[in-house]
C-alpha cells in the first residue's frame, strides 16, 4: 500500500515507536517528513536512478529518511555506524552519492564530512553540514511529482578488501507496489494493519531496513530498539503486544541465558511469528526457543545480494533439524569443485539459478567471481551445504572457514555449534591456525560468561564438552579466552578478524 494512503486512513497510529525513548511518530508525521525531504532531493536536482547516503543511529526520523528515497525512484545506501573515515568516504564515493545525512552523534561523518553536494545533519551542526531540521522545513509536506519506487544499495560488511555495494535493478515502478518482499511477507507471515513489529537490530542492516519499509506498507507499527538487550526485548514485546519480529541466533542465545525468573517475568503471548536468520543457530538453541515461545518460529536464509529466498517453519524444521528451509525464491544447487552438482547429502558451493539477478557495483570481478564458473547463470552467496532428499537445504560452513587438517576437510560451525550452548560460554568463534604438523590447527576463542572464569581449567572443560559431542578431531585442541568476540551487532561474526591476528602473529608450531 502507498505511504500516503496509510496516512489518510491512520493518520494518528503509531507508524514507528523507539523501544527505550518511547518516542513516537506517526504515519502522518512519517509521510510528511519523507515527502518534505524528497521535495528537498528533488530541489537539489536528485532524479530516479539518483543515489543517497547516511549513516545515523537508530534515530526516530531513521525510516522517514529511507522513505523518503524510497518514494523518489533513488538508490539509497545505510552505512554502518562502526564505520571509520576512510571506509565511509570509500562507500560514499564508490555508491556516487549526491547527497549525505548523519547524525551530530556520528563523529566519524563529523570529522570529515564526505564529498557529495548536499550535506545534512540531524541534531546539531558540523563544519561543512547544513541542519537537517532547517533545510528540510522549507519544503512542503506533500509528494513530489511522479513519485516511484527507489531501492536501496547496501554493501556487504568487507572482513575481508573493500566493501562491495550490492546493486540491484531500479523498477521505477509506482509508489505503492512492493514488489517481491512484500508477497513474501504476506505469504509466510501473515502480517496486518494490527500487526506490531520489533525490530531489534540496526537499520542499517539489509533485513532489519527491508522489513521495516515493507511492515510500514501493511499499516503495522514498528517498534525500534535503540540497541538490543535481552531483557529489554522482552519488556517490549509485553509492552507493546508485538506480534512479529526479527533475530539472529546470538539473541536468542542471550534471552536463554537470562536468569529463569527473569524471562518468566514476562508475557510474550502476543508474538504470532518469530523470525531469524543472518547466522547459524545451533540445534539446542532452537529446540529451547521453540519449547519456550512455541512452534512460532520461521527461518530463512538468503542474503543482501537477494538471489534467493530459502525458508522454513518450526513444523518443518522440527521434522529437519538443522535446516535453514527450502528455495521458495530461486532453485539450489549443490556444486563442487570441478562445478559438477552433486546429489542429496553431498556437501558442495550452493549456487541459486532462476531468481533475481545482481551485481556488485563498480566490481566485475567480485560479480563475476559469485557466477557459476560454467556459465549456468547460477550464483552463489559463498557458502558450503547439502540438500536432502526432500529438498531441505543445511548449511555446512563458509567456504571460507574451512579448515584442512592433516588433509582433512573441517566445517568449524560444527564445534561452534556445541560450544555455544555450554552454560559457561557468551560467544565462540572456531577457525584455523597454523600448525606445521597438520598444515592447521583447530583453535576456539572465547568469551565466557563471567571472565574470572577463563583460564586452564575452562578451557579443559569446554575441549571435553567438545569432545564429547563430536569426533575429537573437529574439536579445537587450544582456546583463548577474550572480554568479548568482534561481532557485529546484527549477529555477524567477524572470524576472519580473529584469524588474521593468529596467521599474522603467530609462527606455525608443533
Amino acid at each position: 500500500m502507498h505511504l500516503g494512503q496509510i496516512a489518510g486512513q491512520s493518520p494518528d497510529k503509531p507508524a514507528v515507536v523507539m523501544a527505550g525513548s518511547g518516542r513516537v511518530i506517526t504515519f502522518r508525521e512519517l509521510n510528511e517528513e519523507s515527502n518534505r525531504l524528497a521535495q528537498l532531493l528533488h530541489a537539489e536536482g536528485l532524479r530516479p536512478g539518483d543515489h543517497i547516503a547516511f549513516m545515523l543511529e537508530n534515530h526516530p526520523l531513521y525510516l522517514a529518511i529511507a522513505w523518503a528515497a524510497q518514494r523518489s525512484g533513488l538508490y539509497y545506501t545505510a552505512i554502518s555506524t562502526r564505520l571509520q573515515q576512510e571506509e565511509l568516504a570509500y562507500i560514499v564515493g564508490n555508491c556516487g552519492a549526491k547527497a549525505f545525512i548523519t547524525t551530530a552523534s556520528m563523529e566519524t561523518a563529523a570529522k570529515s564530512p564526505p564529498e557529495v553536494p548536499l550535506r545534512l545533519m540531524l541534531g546539531g551542526t558540523a563544519p561543512g553540514y547544513d541542519s537537517y531540521e532547517e533545510r528540510v522545513a522549507e519544503h512542503p509536506p506533500t509528494p513530489i511529482e511522479n513519485e516511484c519506487e527507489g531501492v536501496d544499495m547496501l554493501y556487504s560488511s568487507g572482513t575481508t578488501g573493500r566493501p562491495k555495494g550490492v546493486k540491484p535493478a531500479l523498477s521505477k515502478a509506482p509508489m505503492g507496489e512492493g514488489g517481491p518482499l512484500y508477497q513474501l511477507i504476506s505469504l509466510l507471515f501473515q502480517p496486518d494493519a494490527d500487526s506490531v513489529y520489533l525490530s531489534p537490530a540496526p537499520l542499517y542492516h539489509a533485513a532489519p531496513l527491508r522489513y521495516c519499509i515493507t511492515m510500514h506498507r501493511f499499516g503495522a507499527t514498528v517498534v525500534v530498539m535503540e540497541k538490543f538487550d535481552p531483557e529489554a526485548a522482552l519488556a517490549a514485546i509485553e509492552k507493546y503486544g508485538v506480534t512479529h519480529s526479527q533475530w539472529v541466533p546470538t539473541m536468542f542465545i542471550r534471552m536463554l541465558k537470562l536468569p529463569e525468573e527473569t524471562r518468566a517475568r514476562y508475557d510474550v503471548s502476543s508474538l504470532r511469528a518469530a523470525v531469524h536468520a543472518a547466522a547459524p543457530i545451533p540445534i539446542p538453541i532452537k529446540e529451547q526457543m521453540i519449547e519456550w515461545w512455541g512452534p512460532i518460529l520461521h527461518e530463512y536464509y538468503a542474503g543482501t545480494e537477494g538471489n534467493c529466498f530459502v525458508y522454513t517453519n518450526s513444523e518443518d524444521w522440527m521434522a529437519h533439524k538443522g535446516t535453514v528451509g527450502r528455495c521458495v525464491l530461486g532453485e539450489v544447487h549443490v556444486v563442487d569443485d570441478d562445478g559438477n552438482e552433486l546429489p542429496p547429502g553431498e556437501p558442495g558451493t550452493l549456487y541459486f539459478g532462476n531468481g533475481p539477478q545482481f551485481e556488485y557495483h563498480d566490481d566485475d570481478a567480485k560479480t563475476a567471481a559469485s557466477r557459476d564458473p560454467k556459465g549456468r547463470g547460477w550464483s552463489t552467496l559463498g557458502d558450503v551445504g547439502y540438500v536432502d532428499e526432500d529438498g531441505f537445504i543445511y548449511l555446512t560452513d563458509r567456504r571460507a572457514y574451512m579448515i584442512i587438517s592433516g588433509g582433512v576437510n573441517i566445517y568449524p560451525q560444527e564445534a561452534e555449534n556445541v560450544l555455544a550452548v555450554h552454560p559457561k560460554v557468551a560467544d565462540v568463534a572456531v577457525f584455523g591456525v597454523p600448525d606445521a604438523e597438520m598444515g592447521e590447527a583447530v583453535k576456539a576463542v572465547v568469551q565466557p560468561l563471567a571472565m574470572d572464569q577463563a583460564g586452564p581449567e575452562l578451557e579443559a572443560e569446554l575441549i571435553a564438552y567438545c569432545r564429547d559431542q563430536l569426533a575429537h578431531y573437529k574439536c579445537p585442541r587450544s582456546i583463548d579466552f577474550r572480554p568479548e568476540l568482534p561481532r557485529h551487532p546484527t549477529g555477524k561474526l567477524y572470524k576472519r578478524l580473529l584469524k588474521d591476528e593468529y596467521w599474522a602473529d603467530r609462527p606455525a608450531t608443533a
